[in-house]
């Protein structure tokens, strides 16, 4: 676990970087005093704070990160480029406010500090000492924690003005009130996946913090509210004697006492709910806005991926027209590719078969009545041989009797003839 005390260098000692500063060429590699640097760097001073500025000024060079982020020494930390003018009154009370919240409120909920990362800067006034050394109108801390899923980041303000207590605000807000507005945190420290039960544990210590530091700066409020319970009680009272010593001032006071305490208790329960519930809304409305903001960015989003793809498709229209001709000038050409392959296997035919094709319905035409005649002529041979086979097989068969007859009759005439 880091240290976090409140530990601070000389402010005499001076890092061989920020030798650098004035002089870019100088060899400086060990931390020096001042007095020894002025010696060995040129212009020591024209674009740094030295300790001469903060001599009868009033003002104290006060770290703007005045502790350690670990166990080791940082030097860097506690040089006079982390240092900006303070008095001594602004500087306890920021050394306070930054170890209460590093204590109570940061550390705490980012693992013990293992993810926790820590901004500070200031922003300058117009007020300089001596005309040199400008001092801040506020400082400011922006911590960050980067745990995946369960991180965090939150800001906090503290103007130089006396009687401003240090006020937290959201990194995006911060980041508005510094100049040139930088972004603190890459990715806004994972604003989409932030953990709010652990924003709203820091800011209930962050309000124990402010409530404390309140106290501190009115201790006269303190002692006016001691004043006005004793003029209550004596207004209670107004037969006691000096002493208190009346029976009656004691009984009066016994029963205004538990009464004055009571209201003093109510009081504190209303302010307190009323503070719990001002930061609940404004905790809600930040809610809202982020929701309504990241509505917002995810519908231009889509929008714009919309008008894009829509380019796209206008910026193709050209190119697809073009793909579409050359299929149909292909078509074409591959049309009038098969009709001259038709007409050359066609003329490859000799000449004498188109002839022949040609003149087949003639011939055909031609050959019909003489196809008629023959197929008559046909039937009628059959007939007429049909008829002769006929009447020459009548014929036949008449000689064949004729011829049997004949012979019976000459055998019987031949016979009868011996006889006689």
């Amino acid at each position: 676990m880091p240290s976090w005390a409140l530990t601070g260098l000389p402010a005499s000692l001076t890092q061989h970087p920020l030798g650098r500063i004035d002089d870019p060429d100088s060899s400086l590699e060990e931390v020096i005093d001042e007095a020894d640097a002025i010696t060995a760097v040129k212009n020591l001073g024209n674009k740094q704070a030295l300790n001469t500025d903060y001599l009868d000024s009033g003002y104290q060079s006060g770290q703007l990160f005045p502790f350690p982020l670990n166990n080791d020494l940082q030097m860097a930390a506690f040089s006079l480029t982390n240092s900006v003018p303070m008095t001594q009154s602004f500087q306890e009370r920021w050394y306070m406010n930054l170890n209460s919240l590093m204590d109570r409120a940061l550390i705490p909920h980012c693992g013990n500090g293992d993810d926790l990362y820590i901004i500070t800067g200031a922003v300058p006034s117009d007020n300089k000492v001596k005309d040199r050394v400008a001092v801040p109108e506020f400082v400011w801390l922006a911590a960050c924690c980067a745990i995946p899923g369960g991180g965090w980041a939150m800001g906090f303000v503290k103007h130089t003005r006396e009687g401003d207590i240090i006020e937290d605000v959201m990194v995006k807000d911060l980041e508005k009130l510094l100049p040139y507005k930088p972004q603190l945190f890459q990715n806004n420290c994972g604003e989409t996946e932030q953990d709010t039960e652990k924003m709203r544990k820091i800011l209930e210590m962050v309000n124990q913090v402010q409530d404390e530091e309140r106290s501190v700066q009115s201790p006269e409020s303190s002692s006016s509210l001691s004043s006005a319970r004793s003029q209550r009680s004596a207004l209670l009272s107004p037969e006691a004697p000096e002493k208190g010593s009346s029976f009656l001032g004691k009984l009066l006071g016994f029963i205004a006492t538990p009464l004055f305490k009571l209201f003093q208790l109510i009081y504190y329960i209303m302010i307190a709910a009323l503070k719990n519930v001002v930061y609940l809304l404004w905790f809600i409305t930040k809610l809202v806005m982020n929701g309504i903001e990241n509505s917002l960015y995810r519908l231009s989003s889509a929008a714009m991926s919309y008008f894009i793809a829509i380019g796209e498709e206008l910026v193709s229209i050209p190119w697809k027209v073009l793909k579409v001709m050359a299929k149909i000038i292909r078509a074409i050409l591959r049309i009038l590719c098969c009709v001259l392959k038709a007409v050359c296997r066609v003329l490859s035919i000799p000449v004498r078969v188109l002839v022949d094709i040609a003149t087949f319905p003639v011939y055909t035409m031609g050959a019909i009545p003489i196809v008629c005649r023959d197929i008559a002529m046909g039937l009628g041979g059959t007939i007429s041989l049909l008829f002769d086979t006929a009447f020459g097989t009548m014929g036949g068969l008449f000689q064949i009797v004729f011829s049997v007859f004949r012979r019976i009759g000459y055998r019987v005439t031949f016979d009868n003839s011996g006889e006689l």
